[in-house]
């Protein structure tokens, strides 16, 4: 298995988190996303304690809520002492009704509406991550109108080439986000937030991309952007007291994969930000990071049951399942790969090679391809492994089909954390 958290019962049924998925499935119906509460909780002490025993504890964690967002999951990270990073008013909405204070909130995007800006600005949201000049006008206008001076920080690119696929590699200079350094493009928006008399530039942000299983460039990444801390320092007399250094540590999807641990990852970059500290003789800052993936990506399960099973001589098996690209997209947007067995026959052999495919009305409608897999029939349950992330975030209702419900798992009792959405969900806003 690929955590210890999974395991085989005498029964030969796979276990998650001590709860047996053939019996989750029967009493929850499926397509079902199940979690892991203790081995969410235990990703988030992991964070927080390099933080603590590295950095004397100044800095903070913040969950990207981009990789799973609802009520519960904040109200656990916010329990464990972690903030969230969130992206949309959606988000924002979510993480505030759970509870999360809104000092301990990043808010992000490269494309802020007035209202999501004006949400922030309302719910006093820590701080800002602004992206582009016409935001920094925006913004400014819309805190003074309110008479409120927001804290700011710029998003920068750093030049990192992060070895990742390419839809998710956002720290190059060509992205649709941030300002770049190569060109001076980021200085000049340093300067241009320092003037607008509504908001507070507290530091800068950068994020090079999503599942990287190296340490060094997020290393890099720390040291560049101290770099340019001390160049805003020399060019401009502004000494930034905080620095956001992103997510993206990968984790393992496949045996294959090995990533590395996610207290080196930290250890590495908190070591070059005091390193490059100590070169440029400029003051160690505040320091944020933003994992999501890293916290809820192995936790997760998805069920399925299966439906079908097609032979086409030569060519391949097809495993047919009751959800899709409706409730996990990543294979049919980056190809992701996945392991994937039958909860009823865990104990089996995985000795066929498959093709899961679901329900959707697209050829590219596949969970994967290559997939090693116990001998399927009609009915089995199919547990996909390594789902917490990025599955019920990007979920859709394609071809109307209503989204799967989340229960949480911790010591082996289930509980619904969103419920699955029904028929009349679907059709609550036509008109």
């Amino acid at each position: 298995m690929l955590y210890p958290n999974l395991t085989v019962s005498n029964e030969g049924h796979l276990q998650i988190g001590g709860a047996d998925a053939v019996q989750l499935a029967k009493t929850h119906g499926t397509p079902l996303y199940v979690l892991d509460e203790n081995m969410i909780r235990e990703s988030c002490r992991g964070f927080h304690s390099v933080i603590d025993s590295e950095y004397g504890g100044r800095g903070l964690i913040c969950y990207a809520s981009k990789a799973l967002s609802c009520m519960e999951l904040y109200r656990i990270v916010h329990s464990e002492g972690l903030g969230a990073d969130v992206v949309s008013g959606g988000e924002l909405f979510t993480a505030l009704k759970a509870g999360m204070p809104a000092e301990k909130i990043v808010m992000h995007g490269n494309s802020k509406s007035d209202a999501e800006l004006q949400m922030a600005v309302d719910t006093g949201v820590g701080r800002i991550v602004c992206d582009n000049l016409p935001e920094l006008a925006r913004l400014n206008a819309i805190a003074a109108a309110v008479g409120k001076t927001v804290k700011i920080m710029l998003r920068i690119k750093p030049g990192i080439d992060a070895h990742t696929h390419s839809f998710i590699q956002t720290g190059q200079i060509d992205s649709k986000f941030g300002f770049a350094l190569e060109t001076g493009e980021a200085l000049e928006a340093v300067k241009a937030a320092s003037a607008y008399s509504n908001l507070e530039l507290v530091g800068i942000h950068c994020h090079i991309g999503s599942q990287i299983l190296e340490t060094e460039p997020f290393a890099e990444a720390g040291r560049v952007m101290v770099r340019f801390m001390d160049e805003v320092r020399t060019a401009l007399g502004i000494t930034l007291a905080e620095v956001n250094l992103g997510g993206g540590p990968g984790i393992r999807y496949v045996e294959s994969d090995d990533p590395k641990p996610f207290s080196e990852i930290v250890r590495a970059i908190l070591a070059a930000v005091k390193a490059t500290c100590t070169e440029r003789s400029f003051p160690e800052p505040f320091v944020l990071f933003e994992p999501g993936r890293s916290i809820v990506g192995g936790a997760g399960v998805t069920l399925y049951t299966v439906m079908a099973k097609k032979v086409i001589p030569n060519v391949r098996t097809y495993v047919l399942v009751d959800g899709g690209m409706c409730d996990n997209p990543r294979y049919a947007l980056y190809q992701s790969q996945y392991e994937a067995l039958l909860a009823n026959k865990a104990g089996q052999p995985r000795t066929e090679t498959v093709t899961v495919g679901g329900k959707c009305c697209e050829s590219g409608d596949l969970i994967g391809e290559g997939m090693a897999l116990q001998p399927a029939e009609p009915g089995d349950i199919l547990a996909v492994l390594t789902t917490g992330a990025y599955n019920y975030s990007m979920a859709s209702n394609y071809n109307r089909n209503p989204r799967a419900e989340i229960v949480m798992v911790k010591d082996g009792e289930a509980r619904t954390v969103v419920r699955r959405e029904s028929y009349e969900d679907i059709v609550r806003n036509d008109i």
